[in-house]
């Protein structure tokens, strides 16, 4: 290869729960064996890579987090970049790629990545590769896996070019980067079952291992017609495969004593200060009967400096199931080191790309506290921590499975058993028994366990030193790839600590009584920006939230209450609320609501339920959606002729979709403009920051 010949580009990625660093980790190890070095770091990292003197190609993988943000750790780059001092030429000599993540559940799809490409452009940086945008909603790796193949001939084009520029011989660049093993030539391994083992370091590293597994035992015989998570049919279980490169291993573990005490919760987290609050009171709002349940928890914040505003969210931290943690240390024949503390550090001479020590893992803490509070131990699995497990089984049936599962040819396989059926690291050992990974395994490949948001549903201005939020307790019934059911790991954990607080006689909403039971629980403040009531209280805005989805504007109601009782010279807006549940007896979350209809607070309160039978002769609607429909006048009156906000609360796909449409139609026909048009108008509403969304998956 010519000496001269300069390959290097710079990998940049921006994370917030590790997807974005992983896919960055695999470009890098691949780069490798296409002849080029990828100089990786994260992109919060400023002071080891300057955009402004960058004369290579530059990639880079970003997600996006919150309801359209840039992670966490591109909040001082994207601060940087959006200096409007900046001139247009200011990136004129950059040529850069971008792959984007996000989820097309969400409104604003991939906004973290669109962001940064849309600000680059502005600045004149010119793509030497299409920018991706992968979506988690149906599978990152439809679109990452296809565009990773294709980067490397950019890259190639983007150098020979460069050079070009520089006046060097293309074709001797040319003849170097041929000298590069090209990516659809991997290495063929024996169909011998016992070669599956990979020995041999220079193959563990390849970017791409081809197999092909001929022995009979392993073929699905013709009447196994239907696949499963611990089963393959033709053509999968007869094909070669294409699997992802072995992750290097980067983590050592070592067992001390049994003396000490575990870090305090708030060591874990950075976003903020950690308090551990009381509950005193909790309440199920729906009846046994109902579908789901859906409890309400007062905390009391009045001994912290925690403050909030109605329509703020805020973070629980919690802990991993108990049966869980202990069930994991029995499978990993460690039930006998559960309270042991643990030395964990990188080890020396790893081969991994900017090996680090984990920061969400204590300096000194045991191993269940690291299980119980610091991994995700419910996270589904990546598709390089199956290729990891697979070093780990020894039943050769397992482990051509496993292999199947993370290869490209098993996609739709890992979606079906997998993604789809929230299969975790503890179902993958049940359904693989000679699976039997250690322990520096999991702590490099389990994600961090990450805090879990909520609205608040409450006002402190209404009742100083309280803070309250409802929830639903989330299941997950069984399914054939994971034959238990579970319930969410912090819902779960929230109803069973509240358990003695819902058979107290005394907990009713209609009274003041509180329990003796003070359990407590870790929160921190996560505040919305957006989504608060507008700055003037004259303003007129339509709220819509069905089922839980109710929960902010219940703060919002309650703090409109109370500034009505202290300001009665103030003049206020009109106020519509839309709620929605399946039945008006089982889950009609708040019927106090009438209350703030007497007293004036709330103008408007249209309510739907969606499961119940009429006798009418004309159907009621059953969706708020479709109750706005009915009030289409007024809902344009308020958002084009008065300035009114509008705010929708609750489930994405379901709900806040089709009432985004009915407000599209509803702009359309009150305009007399066609829907592009309309769609436009709604626009410039969310631009405005007049139609506002909380919503989730």
């Amino acid at each position: 290869m010519c000496c001269n010949f300069k390959k290097r580009f710079l990998l940049l990625y921006a994370t917030q729960k590790g997807q974005a660093k992983a896919i960055a980790e695999e470009i890098w190890q691949q780069a490798g064996a296409h002849g080029l070095e990828a100089d990786m770091h994260c992109i919060s990292e400023m002071d080891k890579y300057n955009l402004e003197t960058e004369k290579d190609p530059v990639v880079i993988v970003i997600s996006t987090t919150g309801t359209g943000d840039p992670p966490d750790t591109a909040r001082k780059f994207v601060k940087k970049i959006q200096d409007r001092t900046l001139p247009p030429d200011h990136f004129v000599h950059l040529q850069y790629g971008l792959l984007g993540l996000g989820d097309s559940e969400y409104t604003f799809f991939c906004n973290g990545g669109k962001i940064v490409d849309r600000r680059l452009q502005e600045l004149g940086a010119q793509h030497f590769y299409d920018t991706g945008l992968a979506d988690d909603c149906v599978g990152l790796e439809l679109v990452v896996d296809p565009w990773i193949d294709g980067l490397w001939l950019a890259l190639k084009e983007a150098f020979l070019l460069q050079k070009e520029k520089e006046g060097m011989n293309s074709d001797a660049v040319s003849s170097s980067l041929s000298s590069a093993p090209p990516v659809e030539h991997g290495l063929n391994l024996s169909s011998e079952v016992q070669n599956l083992k990979l020995e041999d370091e220079s193959v563990r590293t390849a970017d791409l291992l081809t197999q092909k597994l001929v022995d009979t035992h392993l073929v699905a015989s013709v009447s196994d017609a239907e696949p499963s998570l611990v089963h393959s049919v033709p053509p999968v279980s007869q094909s070669s495969l294409n699997i992802p490169a072995l992750p290097s291993e980067y983590i050592e573990v070592q067992f001390q004593d049994t003396h000490g005490e575990n870090p305090h919760l708030s060591s874990l987290i950075s976003e903020g200060t950690t308090f551990e609050v009381p509950v005193t009171k909790a309440v199920q709002l729906t009846r046994k009967d109902a579908i789901k349940t859906a409890l309400l928890l007062e905390l009391d914040i009045a001994d912290t400096v925690f403050d909030y505003q109605p329509g703020d969210a805020f973070c629980v931290l919690c802990p991993n199931n108990a049966n869980e943690v202990e069930e994991l240390l029995h499978i990993l024949g460690l039930s006998e080191k559960g309270d042991y503390f643990v030395c964990v550090r990188v080890k020396e001479g790893t081969k991994k790309k900017g090996a680090a020590y984990p920061q969400h893992i204590p300096e000194r803490s045991t191993l269940k506290f690291i299980l119980t509070w610091c991994l995700e131990i419910r996270a589904v699995p990546k598709k390089a921590f199956l290729r990891a497990l697979v070093e780990y089984t020894s039943d050769m049936g397992e482990k051509r499975r496993l292999q199947e599962l993370c290869s490209r040819q098993g996609a739709s396989d890992y979606t079906r058993f997998i993604r789809d059926c929230n299969v975790c690291l503890l179902d993958l050992l049940h359904a693989f028994p000679s699976c039997k990974p250690s322990l520096n395994l999991l702590i490099e490949h389990l994600p961090k366990l990450q805090a879990r948001y909520y609205s608040v549903s409450s006002s402190n201005l209404y009742e100083p030193g309280k803070l309250c939020f409802v929830f639903n307790i989330v299941e997950f019934p069984a399914c054939p790839a994971r034959p238990v059911s579970r319930k969410g790991v912090c819902t779960g954990w929230l109803a069973e600590l509240v358990a003695p607080l819902l058979h107290s006689s005394k907990n009713t909403l209609d009274t003041k009584g509180r329990s003796s039971v003070t359990e407590k629980i870790p929160i921190f403040a996560r505040p919305n920006n957006i989504f608060h009531l507008p700055a003037d209280p004259s303003i007129p805005f339509i709220m819509v939230g069905p089922g839980t989805g109710i929960s902010p504007f219940i703060g919002f109601l309650q703090h409109r209450q109370k500034l009505r009782e202290e300001h009665t010279d103030w003049n206020f807006g009109e106020t519509w609320l839309f709620f929605g549940c399946r039945h008006q007896d089982r889950d009609y979350l708040f019927k106090q609501l009438r209350g703030f209809l007497e007293n004036g607070t709330l103008t408007h309160l249209k309510v739907c339920f969606s499961r119940d039978s009429s006798t009418a002769e004309v159907a009621p609607p059953k969706y708020v959606q479709d109750v706005i429909r009915l009030y289409d006048k007024e809902v344009a009156r308020v958002l084009l002729k008065e300035g009114g906000y509008f705010y929708v609360c609750g489930d994405k796909k379901r709900m806040a979709d089709g009432v985004s449409d009915a407000v599209v139609d509803i702009l359309s026909m009150e305009m007399q403009v066609d829907k592009l048009e309309a769609m436009k108008t709604l626009a410039m509403l969310r631009e405005a920051k007049r139609y506002l969304q909380d919503v989730w998956s």
